[in-house]
Formats: C-alpha cells, structure tokens, sequence
C-alpha cells in the first residue's frame, strides 16, 4: 500500500469528520457523512435504530471480525438560561471544563439556528477578580456568553435557545509541520478516518482478509453504551480502534500505534492482544503496549451488553485527550498498517 497515496485522503477525511460537529447524542450529521462516504466507495451502509453506523466489508464466510470507532465527541448542553441571558451548561461526556475554558462554541437550537459564543467563567476579567487563578471550573462558575445583544432571559429565549439546546466546541483544527495534527476531538474522528481509509483499501483490492470483516461507528460511545447493541451475526473478535494515550508513565506517541492491555475495565483478551503486538512486530511497525487506569471503549460496552467476543484495543496515539489534542501522520498510518497486516493474515 502506497503511503503518498493514502494518507492525503485520509488527512482530508479526518479534517471533514473533526469539522463536522457531533456532541454525544447530536450525530446525524456525522452519521449522514459517513453513510455517504462509504456509499460512494460502493459499499452499503446501515443503521442501527440509535443511530450507530454499520458496513461489511468483503464477502467472506466464516468467524467475523468487528472494527469499531466512535464518532460522538465531548460537547456542552445548555442547562438553563440565567437572569442575565447567558447559558448556565451541562457537560456531555467526562472532560475538566477548564479544558474548554476560553473556547468558541455553537449553540444548536431546536429550531435550527446555530448561535456562537464563548465558555468563559462568570467573571473572566483579571483586572476586576483576583481569585481567578484559583477559581473552580464548574458549571457554577461558568457560563456561555452568546455573541448577540441580550442581557436578559427573555431575550435569549427569544432567539430560540432552551435548555436541552447542544452546544459544539470549535475543534480548530490545524495540518501543522512534521505530520502532526492538532485539533478537538481526535478521540477518536483520527481512527474514525483510520477506518474510513481501511474502507477505501478494501474497496480498491488494496486490503483483504478470509474472514468476514464488520465496521462500527457508535454514536455514544462517550457515555458508555455506544457498542452495547445492534451487533451482526457471527462475530467473534472485536477490536475497538480508540485513542492512544500519551503520559509520563506510558510508552505511546503520537508516531506509534498503541495496544492496550488492560484499561478501568480489565484486561483486555491476552491472545488477541498478543497477536496484534506479533503482528505489530513482525512488520516493523511503531508500536507500544500500555495500561490506562482511566478509561473504557467501545469493547468494554459490548461485553457488558454480553456479547461473547474475543475484544482488544488499538489506536493512535493522542496526546492532551479530552482538550485540544495532537496527532500525527506517523500514529494514524502505523494504525492502519497493523489493522491491514492483522485482517491479511486471517
């Protein structure tokens, strides 16, 4: 496989799907990008009835093999509307606020306007609040700030906000020197577009495998019930394709691919872990083995669903997960290599 012809594309996929806003529970717009890019690499797409987005990818028989990804990112909920007309928030998915802190949003209303703003605290100016290095981020201390002229709750609601409202934060995303990316919501758009891009490999005979090969993209995968239904008959092995962590006591970065063994979960299952990292060896890969104690995937939901499934994770590394996080070309092709090497040998 061509790296100068395949990374470009996957690049431009990921840029699309991280400017294509989807707070958990808010997807279908992502939903709708993704069934349209598969569609026009001749595949056909379906959906589960939350939302959840499916594809085959050959048409072998035998034990199959899931690839899951998901699509929903951290996002903000308009929680009320204070006397003042500003927006008191909820959070969607476990982040810390000041991660977002200073960060332009849009407000999405019901009615289909979408209002821009700033998470910002309550009282953000230095000059008049002495205590605001040290002040909480909470949604008590913090608040959005919309760019239009109201100052009270009346006008607010009269331009369409409610609580309920979603709220997006701007991902920024930069293509930056030496192959790094930085943008919100790599966790996890960058395996999203790893999987997009497997998709298109298979569609031009660039990739194959003897078994029969599913791809998943949840939709609420931040609130722990993304892969927990709707799954195809046959499966045996679940991998889960999520973010690598990057921390002082780990071995990922952005240029390797990761292989988790254990997360809050558990341990993930020996064998299949153990052929990714033979695989990940035997094709001169940039890899790593980590532990994270803080976090859950997409296979740690279909097993408490109870699916009965061999499941393991890998991904690319992510460095500053839950705020404005990096990548790099390095991470995301080392990613896609082990997922082809891996199915090309089943």
């Amino acid at each position: 496989m061509d790296r100068s012809q395949m990374m470009p594309a996957l690049v431009d996929t990921l840029r699309a799907l991280a400017n294509t806003p989807s707070p958990t529970g808010m997807t279908q717009d992502i939903e709708a990008l993704l069934m349209q890019h598969l569609r026009k690499l001749g595949f056909t797409p379906w959906q589960s009835k939350k939302g959840a987005v499916f594809v085959k990818l050959n048409e072998a028989k035998g034990e199959g093999i899931l690839l899951s990804a998901h699509i929903d990112t951290l996002g903000l909920m308009v929680r009320s509307i204070k006397g003042n007309g500003r927006l008191r928030i909820t959070q969607l998915g476990g982040f810390p606020l000041q991660y977002a802190e200073q960060e332009n949003v849009q407000v999405h209303t019901r009615g289909g306007e979408l209002i821009p703003g700033t998470l910002r605290m309550n009282q953000p100016a230095v000059h008049a609040n002495k205590d605001l290095p040290s002040a909480e981020r909470t949604d008590d201390t913090m608040e959005i700030v919309l760019d239009r002229k109201v100052a009270t709750k009346e006008q607010t609601e009269a331009l369409g906000v409610c609580a309920g409202d979603f709220i997006s934060l701007n991902p920024r995303f930069v293509q930056s020197d030496d192959g790094f990316i930085k943008s919100r919501h790599m966790d996890d758009k960058a395996s999203a577009a790893v999987l997009l891009t497997l998709a298109r490999a298979f569609s031009e005979g660039k990739a194959s495998c003897t078994r029969p090969v599913y791809l998943l993209f949840t939709n609420y995968e931040e609130v722990g019930h993304g892969a927990s239904s709707a799954h195809p008959e046959g499966i045996t092995d679940m991998i889960a394709v999520d973010m690598g962590v990057v921390g002082d006591d780990l071995s990922t970065d952005e240029l390797k691919v990761s292989i988790c063994a254990k997360d809050s979960g558990g341990a993930y299952h020996r064998a299949l872990t153990g052929e990714l990292i033979d695989t990940a060896k035997a094709h001169n890969l940039a890899f790593a083995v980590d532990i994270y104690p803080y976090y859950g995937s997409d296979a740690g939901a279909a097993l408490r669903a109870g699916y009965d499934y061999r499941h393991a994770l890998i991904g690319p590394g992510v460095a500053a997960s839950h705020g404005y996080e990096r990548v790099n070309e390095d991470g995301l092709w080392n990613t896609l290599m082990l997922l082809v090497k891996y199915l090309g040998e089943q």
